[in-house]
């Protein structure tokens, strides 16, 4: 029973009116995009993650069985990473190409586009829609048509040997030289297969997974960096034009330096940024296929070689689609797992201090101002 005054309230059962149906519009909306969703993606990836487990050669049904199409099991994938033999030797090399290309590239791209986005963004930079064109058009050209101009680039007798020849220096062979870069550096100092690292790892000597990108892939990370960084500018630039004003003030009023604001308030205010830019780094750099193929496939001796590019070729060349499918799997577990590892290292616990601080003060301002 009410008193006089009071509010009487009872839960609400149901919607009506305006919201009447409103889930149910939501879902009719979204539906045609699940089919496509449905038919287009997860289908064929089940096909695809069936395939893996079989030795379909491509010459009838892959669902049909018979000796063309027989059900392996996880034979394919043990093959891949248990089994000794040359097709494990090569799937491993090209992790491990593509581990150092993933190291190289994605801290390159990631710094390179946040500084080309603090410039392009500066207050006192003039002709920035030249700059931001500039800086972006290696992004919409065709990666196979740059691939072809860096070979010519970086060929023996190309533009980039003569320009290292004007300071005496005599460049390698870019595109043909197979020596990792960490062996390199280590024969300088007279290190050359020593017996501390010749203990195997999935296959491999520790020497071998430790040689580094090679001269060639060296090639390859540029021409990387140099076709990426235009595209994560943007995600840059857009982050940076959304901050809110008033912390940079407070930055200021509390006497920060440049560098001092870049690194304690800027870029923790970009961490979500970062974490995208970072994740579509990983995921691009495991998946890349185009580069190689019109840089030689996998030349010299394999040390171009990526899994995307192995796993076409192991299917589209070698005609067992099985394989070629377990090692497309195999790059998906990684890249799932390594984009795990990345959100809890740069998960958001807490503000970082100085820039809660600053934003405290600054709202502590504004009250006072009020």
């Amino acid at each position: 029973m009410a008193t006089r005054g009071s509010t009487r309230t009872t839960p609400v059962k149901g919607k009506s009116g305006i919201e009447a149906g409103q889930e149910s519009a939501g879902w009719l909306f979204t539906l045609p995009m699940i089919i496509i969703l449905g038919v287009f993606l997860v289908i064929p990836v089940l096909m695809a993650l069936y395939v893996s487990m079989t030795n379909w050669n491509g010459s009838s049904n892959p669902f049909g069985g018979g000796e063309n199409a027989a059900f392996l099991g996880l034979e394919n994938y043990t093959s891949l990473l248990t089994n000794d033999g040359l097709e494990r030797d090569a799937f491993m090399q090209s992790i491990g190409n593509t581990f150092w290309y993933v190291v190289f590239v994605v801290p390159l791209q990631t710094i390179t586009s946040l500084g080309l986005a603090l410039i392009v963004t500066n207050k006192l930079l003039r002709a920035k829609g030249f700059f931001r064109t500039a800086f972006y058009f290696p992004s919409v050209t065709s990666s196979i048509a740059i691939t072809t101009v860096f070979t010519f680039l970086f060929a023996g007798g190309g533009a980039v040997n003569a320009f290292l020849g004007w300071f005496g220096i005599q460049g390698p062979v870019w595109l043909d030289d197979p020596r990792g870069l960490v062996h390199v550096i280590f024969a300088r100092f007279g290190v050359e297969n020593p017996d501390w690292a010749q203990f195997e790892i999935v296959g491999r000597s520790f020497w071998e997974w430790m040689s580094g990108p090679s001269i060639a892939m060296l090639v390859l990370i540029i021409l990387a960096v140099w076709t990426t960084t235009g595209t994560f500018m943007l995600m840059f630039m857009a982050a940076l034009q959304d901050l809110p004003e008033d912390v940079d003030e407070a930055a200021a009023l509390d006497g920060c330096t440049g560098w001092q604001k870049l690194t304690k308030v800027t870029i923790p205010q970009l961490r979500p940024v970062i974490f995208l830019v970072v994740t579509l780094g990983i995921i691009g750099t495991w998946q890349v296929f185009d580069q190689v193929y019109a840089s030689g496939k996998g030349s010299p001796a394999g040390t171009t070689m990526t899994p995307a590019f192995l796993s076409y070729q192991t299917a589209f060349t070698s005609f067992d689609f099985g394989k070629g499918a377990a090692m497309s799997f195999v790059i998906f577990l990684i890249i799932v797992l390594l984009t795990q590892w990345q959100r809890r290292i740069m998960a958001e616990d807490k503000k970082p201090s100085r820039l809660k601080a600053l934003i405290g003060r600054q709202s502590a301002r504004t009250g006072a101002v009020r």
